[in-house]
C-alpha cells in the first residue's frame, strides 16, 4: 500500500469509505495492498472483526480482492461485452439509427495546439471551467450539483457505477421498453434485469413499487424523452416516484438525461428531490455530435467517489482535448442557436409523423426525443413490409423485455412530406399483413 495514504475510521463503514476515498484520490492504485486485518485494527484502535467487515464490504462491491497469502489488494476493473445492431440493407432510407440530423450538429473544432504534459492528469482530471459550466447545466433544472465528475458517455458512467455498487446476480430495474444498449449492458455486467413498465409520463409507480419490493439494488431510467417512447416525467409522477424511493433508501437511483437541453419543455427530475443514493448523467452526443464521448455526472458523495475511484483504476480521466472541445461548444452562442433550431425541427418532424399515422388509424407515440414508437402485432411483418417500400425501421424486440411488440422509427431526418408517404406505406403494410395473417 502507498505509505503516504493512511486509512481512517472507527466503524466498518467508515473504514470502507476511507479506502474508497483513497482509490478516488489516486492514493490507492490497482494492486496496492491493504494492511493485514489485525495490523490495521491495532492502528485504528478497533476490533479485528470491524476491519474484517469493512474488507468484506469492499470485496462485495469489487473494490478489493483477496489473494490468499498475498493479502487484500485494490482490484482491477471487469470487462463488459455488447452486441451490434442489425446491418441495414443497401438502398433503403435509414429510419432505425436513433441518431440526430447532422444539419443541426455543429462542426467540431478541437484545440489547435495541445501542449505536452509531464506525467498524467490523474491529479487534476477535470478542466475547472468545464466543471463550472456542468454545475450550472444541472442547476438550471434544479438538480443539486455541489460536486460533479466526468465520464466517457452515459453507458460508460452507468457501467462503472453499477460495477462498483452491485454484486453479480443483483437485480437492476430498467425501463421496458427501454434503451437497447442498457438492456444489453446489465446482463453483460452479470446483473439481472427487472423490467419496469413505461406510460406517457415515464416509468409507472406500480411497476417501480413492485420492483423495489422484489429487492432490486438499483434503477436506471430517463426522466425526459425516454427512448424509445419519448415519454417525460410530469411533476406529479416525479413526486410519486420520489416518495417511493424514500421508502427504499438503499436503492441506487440513476437518471440518464441523454437529451438534456435538446428537447423542450424541460421535465421534472427525481434527482432534484435528493434520494439517499442517486446519480444523474448528462451526455452531449445527440446535442453536439455523436463523436463527443463525454458526459457530466452529479450525485451523492459516495456514488461519485466510487465512480471516480474506478475510473482512476482504468482510463484515469476523460481526455483534456475532448474536454476543451466540449467547453468551447458549450460557450458558443451560435452553437446554442443551432441546437435550438434542431429542437424545433425534431418536434415538428415527430408531430408530423404521429399525426400522419394517426390520420390513418395507426396509434403512435413520440412526445419527445428523436424517435416515434408504433405498437404493432407483428414486428417482422411490418419491418419487412416497409423494407419493400424503401424504408428501414427498427424492430421493437431490441428495446423490450415483456412489453408488447412495436417498431421504432427515427424521425430526426424525416421531413413532413416524407412522413405522409411513410404513413401511407405503413397503412398498406398493415393491410397486407391483416390479409396475410387474418388480422
Amino acid at each position: 500500500m502507498a505509505t503516504q495514504y493512511a486509512i481512517e475510521g472507527t466503524t466498518a463503514k467508515g473504514i470502507a469509505a476511507s479506502v474508497e476515498r483513497g482509490v478516488a484520490e489516486g492514493e490507492l492504485a490497482p494492486g496496492d495492498a491493504l494492511p493485514p486485518v489485525r495490523k490495521l485494527a491495532d492502528e485504528l484502535g478497533v476490533s479485528p472483526g470491524t476491519v474484517a467487515t469493512a474488507y468484506k464490504e469492499l470485496r462485495g462491491r469489487g473494490l478489493v480482492v483477496t489473494r490468499g497469502r498475498g493479502g487484500t489488494v485494490v482490484a482491477e476493473a471487469p470487462s463488459v461485452a455488447s452486441r451490434r445492431p442489425p446491418r441495414m440493407p443497401e438502398g433503403l432510407r435509414d429510419l432505425a439509427s436513433g441518431l440526430p440530423d447532422p444539419a443541426f450538429l455543429p462542426v467540431l473544432h478541437p484545440p489547435g495546439d495541445v501542449a505536452p504534459v509531464y506525467g498524467s492528469h490523474r491529479a487534476a482530471p477535470r478542466l475547472a471551467a468545464l466543471e463550472e459550466l456542468t454545475r450550472a447545466w444541472f442547476r438550471r433544472d434544479g438538480v443539486p450539483a455541489e460536486r460533479v465528475t466526468f465520464a466517457h458517455g452515459a453507458l460508460d458512467c452507468v457501467a462503472r457505477i453499477l460495477s462498483v455498487e452491485l454484486r453479480p446476480g443483483d437485480a437492476v430495474a430498467v425501463e421496458d421498453p427501454g434503451f437497447h444498449h442498457l438492456l444489453d449492458l446489465v446482463p453483460a455486467l452479470g446483473l439481472r434485469r427487472v423490467p419496469v413498465a413505461v406510460d406517457g409520463e415515464g416509468i409507472t409507480p406500480d411497476a417501480v413499487r413492485a420492483a423495489l419490493r422484489a429487492g432490486v439494488r438499483a434503477i436506471v431510467f430517463s426522466p425526459r424523452a425516454q427512448c424509445p417512447t419519448g415519454a417525460s416525467l410530469t411533476p406529479a409522477r416525479r413526486d410519486e416516484l420520489g416518495a417511493l424511493f424514500q421508502e427504499f433508501p438503499e436503492v441506487l437511483v440513476i437518471e440518464d438525461e441523454y437529451l438534456a437541453e435538446l428537447d423542450a419543455p424541460p421535465s421534472p427530475s427525481v434527482s432534484a428531490l435528493r434520494p439517499a443514493r442517486w446519480a444523474q448523467v448528462r451526455t452531449v452526443s445527440k446535442r453536439l455530435g455523436v463523436d463527443l464521448r463525454w458526459a457530466g455526472v452529479t450525485g451523492d458523495e459516495v456514488t461519485l467517489a466510487r465512480h471516480d475511484g474506478r475510473m482512476l483504476m482504468t482510463s484515469g480521466w476523460v481526455s483534456h482535448v475532448l474536454q476543451e472541445t466540449v467547453l468551447r461548444l458549450f460557450s458558443d452562442p451560435e452553437v446554442a442557436r443551432l441546437v435550438a433550431r434542431g429542437e424545433a425541427a425534431y418536434a415538428e418532424r415527430r408531430r408530423a409523423l404521429v399525426d400522419a399515422l394517426g390520420a390513418r388509424g395507426i396509434h403512435a407515440v413520440g412526445a419527445g426525443g428523436l424517435n416515434v414508437w408504433v405498437p404493432v402485432r407483428d414486428e417482422s411483418a411490418v419491418v419487412n413490409g416497409l423494407r419493400t417500400h424503401g424504408w428501414w425501421v427498427a424492430a421493437g424486440a431490441r428495446f423490450r423485455i415483456d412489453a408488447p411488440p412495436a417498431v421504432r422509427i427515427t424521425a430526426s431526418t424525416l421531413l413532413p412530406e416524407s412522413a405522409e408517404r411513410l404513413a401511407g406505406d405503413f397503412a398498406r403494410v398493415l393491410g397486407d399483413a391483416q390479409a396475410t395473417y387474418g388480422g
